[in-house]
């Protein structure tokens, strides 16, 4: 039996409730109170100019700055997640020559700013004035290096090196078990590559990606400085004739918030198709088989 204190305990803890919240509740309603201050007095106060605002936000310059932005975030995203699988590629190759030129790849781009890297290459012709190639007329660099040339270069190299590291930390995720399984049933390198490893790689890797993705639309900000009509770079176009900075920075403010807004939900939706039945069904390798015709 069990003894009286015990019991009484027992009683206890069997009719307590949680209380009341009351110091959470209180937060609440004092940061509640403190956002809805500053936003009355960011409506109120005239340096904001809202007027100028949204005369401005659907302005013709500014819809042409977000859709380059856009066009840059999808070219050098693309490009970027391509030279990342091929530099993870490398870097599990086992190869020693490809293992170093993926190694300093990763070492020079992850080290150095981004802005160097494009007003590097957009100032490429003060190196090298013409591109000659053997069994061709040589090139003028600056036909060649535009600033939206200069822009998806800088953009994508950079991008290639954090790319391979999530890429190869996805590949790196998945059960060896899987590899040599698959091994045993004939199965080629390729396709254990691209059938078995990426797909299950794919929900350690796109979370990182997401937010790469999303880095790059801010990031995309930098080319203004080498004259590329970006967003920012349209912004400040109309500023500098106008001087109404802040009015306008807010435009590209409201603008960035939509569109990583927009990329976040779909970054969501993408991770939630991925993820599903990965905790049923963890073993691919007989529905990957099965779907090649392939009897274990």
């Amino acid at each position: 039996m069990k003894s009286a204190p015990v019991a009484n305990a027992a009683a206890d803890v069997s009719t307590a409730r949680h209380p009341v919240p009351w110091v959470r509740w209180a937060l609440y309603a004092v940061i509640s109170a403190l956002i809805a201050w500053f936003l009355w007095i960011c409506s109120q106060n005239p340096n904001f100019e809202w007027g100028v605002v949204a005369h401005y936000f659907l302005y013709d310059s500014i819809l042409h700055g977000i859709k380059m932005t856009i066009g840059l975030t999808v070219v050098s995203m693309a490009i970027g997640i391509v030279l990342g699988l091929v530099c993870a590629l490398g870097k599990l190759s086992g190869s020693r020559f490809f293992n170093a030129l993926s190694n300093v790849y990763l070492w020079f781009f992850r080290s150095t700013p981004l802005l160097v890297q494009l007003l590097f290459w957009y100032n490429l012709a003060a190196l090298f004035p013409v591109i000659a190639i053997p069994g061709f007329e040589p090139i003028p660099t600056n036909n060649v290096i535009t600033p939206l040339s200069a822009a998806i270069i800088g953009l994508s190299l950079n991008e290639g090196a954090f790319m391979g590291e999530i890429i190869r930390a996805g590949l790196l995720s998945v059960d060896p078990n899987q590899k040599e399984t698959a091994q045993a049933f004939g199965m080629s390198r390729t396709q254990i590559m691209f059938r078995i490893l990426i797909p299950q790689a794919m929900v350690a890797i796109l979370p990182p990606t997401g937010n790469q993705v999303i880095s790059m639309v801010k990031a995309t900000a930098m080319v203004s400085i080498i004259a590329m009509d970006d967003l920012l770079y349209s912004v400040q176009t109309i500023y500098n004739v106008t001087f109404q900075i802040i009015p306008l920075l807010i435009v590209a403010v409201l603008w960035y918030l939509i569109i990583t807004s927009i990329l976040s939900v779909f970054q969501w939706l993408i991770e939630r198709h991925f993820s599903k039945g990965r905790s049923k069904n963890p073993d691919v390798i007989e529905e990957t088989l099965a779907s090649e015709g392939v009897q274990p």
